[in-house]
């Protein structure tokens, strides 16, 4: 059955349509309040200038449809065959950076706030987001000097012989020490999230009124606590500017250019701007579809709902999902579209943020494609390197030997593809047999498949380190796969009267060439360069770091005499957890894989701090 044979016979009822190109791949999930009219609507637009529609029908050589009883129901249905297809003519949600919120569980004894990134629905009350951690802290600070709520996990307060520091410099009340009722300690909780709701005015009259009340039942420290709480308010309330009344709500501005689709979203608290995200998605179809489609997936991703969401054009369906987001916030929620007045200038302006951040990335990526090239001639690569992997090594003595593999793309940390390698054929300090072991592991034909082949890949040191890699590279049959270069540190020179050092610049090796290149200091290509080993060092430290601070057991009995590596790390694998190992029987340690009676016994002695005379060697 042809396609103009599917056109006719689809029914005009709610639900969900796939299309499937030739190899039978979904393309694209789309839902619709009569899915004839808007099935139909591709294939009659196809002669128009909607050049992004014209893409997807070329392609279509199929489409099933999947009807539902309601609008709502085909949401959902279109949601779950996203994530579950992930098509590629649908949006991929991806954010430009992490955001942060301040977290209050009121289900907690003496509530406090802190800083996470993620905001589950989880019973606590979140308020936010801020562009960076630091803004958070900032915010905090803010909120904690006004409010003293306690800073500290309650059961460490609670150890604690007196009341922290924060206490004696006025920023904690010291509920953990009696300092402060229950109930005024959650008057203080109650101000807080007033005050971050942009609930001023209320906040303020509950504060005047209660300073009064204690002023004129004679109890002064208590009136000067609260007079203290009102002043702290109305500085800050000075800096803010109330835009508009009303409960919370989100602004939706876009900018659209070619297939991108840059959207800005303005958070209004209690009347006041309070922050904004930015998203930079690829898009080939209509506004008003890839808008919809971001407010589902935005929206049902564990992201604050508030009570009205602000459009800059009509979408489909708005009801339906009005509705859904109602259900999952638990009250109801208005989705319109302003064509005056304050709220059409939010859109507007969230607008003109999306267009900036738009153009911004344009900028960003030309100096990035500049840098590339630049990059490429410099170093006479063979293809311009737009992934570039770097590798390093992280050991101490030989002990907790880590590798890093991190990969840049387009200029940029593309941390999905960083990779952690724990060093296990190597003993001892072999830094050379260690990159042996990565590569042979990070370009085995099955990773080569899935991930692909860099570039460039770049070593950290001088012609040394990258002849030897070299070397590694031409034994897995990869000669010519990628190119090849190391970076040298700068080091410090002497001058020819030994009176004075200078700090050399740092240098490129090439594969066949004995003499570095140099490139001009702080240039982009360098710094580009130094960025991408920096960060390899710095990612294998870290693991490093991180193995060493779970290295107790291991530590343990890396002193065993006659237990070496193989043997330590068969036992850590085994077992575990020291506490596991110490208690495991001598039978049980001779169990396992590469140990014996003798060695077990030695194990169990040190582990138990016996004297080796108290335990018979079995013979083995």
């Amino acid at each position: 059955m042809n396609i103009e044979e599917k056109l006719r016979q689809i029914p005009p009822s709610p639900g969900v349509y796939l299309m499937r190109d030739a190899q039978g791949d979904i393309i694209y999930v789309g839902k619709a309040r009569s899915l004839r009219q808007r099935v139909r609507s591709y294939f009659a637009a196809s002669g128009d200038s909607r050049y992004h529609v014209k893409f997807l029908v070329a392609r279509v050589a199929d489409i099933e449809v999947m009807l539902t009883d309601t609008e709502k129901e085909a949401l959902l249905l279109e949601n779950t065959l996203i994530k579950q297809h992930h098509p590629r003519y649908n949006l991929s949600l991806k954010d430009d950076k992490t955001y942060f919120s301040l977290r209050l569980d009121p289900r907690e004894q003496f509530p406090r706030f802190n800083i996470v990134r993620k905001a589950p629905r989880d019973g606590a009350r979140y308020f936010g987001p801020y562009a960076s951690a630091s803004s958070a802290r900032d915010v905090l600070r803010q909120l904690q000097r006004m409010f003293p709520l306690r800073h500290y996990p309650l059961a460490r307060c609670m150890s604690r012989d007196r009341p922290c520091l924060y206490h004696q410099i006025g920023q904690c009340s010291a509920p953990c020490k009696g300092k402060i009722s229950s109930a005024d300690y959650a008057m203080l909780v109650a101000g807080a999230t007033l005050f971050l709701e942009g609930k001023n005015r209320q906040l303020m009259t509950e504060f005047k009124r209660r300073m009064l009340e204690a002023s004129e039942e004679l109890r002064f420290e208590e009136a000067g606590r609260w007079r203290n709480l009102l002043r702290s308010i109305e500085v800050t309330v000075e800096k803010q500017k109330m835009i508009t009344r009303g409960g919370d709500s989100d602004a939706l501005g876009y900018h659209r250019e070619g297939d991108r689709l840059e959207l800005a979203l303005l958070f209004i608290r209690g009347g006041v701007v309070t922050g904004s995200r930015l998203f930079d998605l690829k898009w080939e179809l209509d506004d008003a579809e890839g808008i919809a489609a971001f407010m589902h997936q935005y929206y049902s991703d564990e992201n604050f709902i508030p009570e009205e969401i602000l459009l800059p054009l009509e979408i489909e369906e708005p009801e339906a999902l009005a509705e859904l987001l109602g259900e999952i916030k638990g009250r109801k929620i208005t989705i319109s579209r302003p064509v005056r007045g304050t709220k059409r200038e939010l859109v507007e302006l969230a607008a003109k943020n999306a267009a900036a951040a738009l153009r911004e990335r344009h900028d960003q990526r030309a100096s990035i494609q500049t840098t590339l090239e630049s990059l490429q001639q410099r170093l006479h690569l063979s293809r311009l390197p737009r992934r570039i992997e770097c590798y390093d090594i992280s050991t101490i003595q030989g002990r907790f030997s880590v590798g890093s593999g991190i990969v840049f793309s387009d200029g940029k940390p593309d941390k999905e593809r960083y990779r952690r390698y724990r060093i296990r054929e190597v003993e001892g300090q072999d830094d050379f047999a260690m990159l042996s072991e990565i590569f042979s592991r990070r370009f085995r034909q099955e990773v080569v498949d899935r991930e692909g082949l860099p570039d460039l890949v770049v070593v950290d040191g001088g012609i040394g380190q990258l002849n030897a890699v070299r070397a590694i590279i031409d034994g897995l049959g990869l000669e010519g796969s990628f190119d090849l270069v190391s970076l040298a540190k700068s080091r410090l020179d002497s001058d020819m009267t030994g009176s004075s050092l200078q700090k050399s610049t740092e240098r490129i090796f090439l594969p066949g060439r004995r003499n570095p290149v140099v490139l001009r200091q702080n240039s982009a290509p360098l710094l580009l360069l130094a960025a991408i080993r920096d960060e390899a060092h710095r990612f294998a430290i870290g693991y490093h770091r991180k193995l060493r601070g779970k290295g107790s057991s291991s530590s343990a009995i890396e002193e065993i005499p006659g237990i070496g590596t193989k043997r330590r790390n068969a036992l850590l694998r085994h077992f575990g957890s020291l506490q596991r190992l110490r208690e495991a029987t001598l039978e049980e340690l001779a169990a396992v894989e590469s140990m014996s009676h003798r060695s077990a016994a030695a194990v169990y002695r040190w582990l138990h701090g016996e004297d080796r005379t108290l335990l018979p060697v079995p013979k083995e």
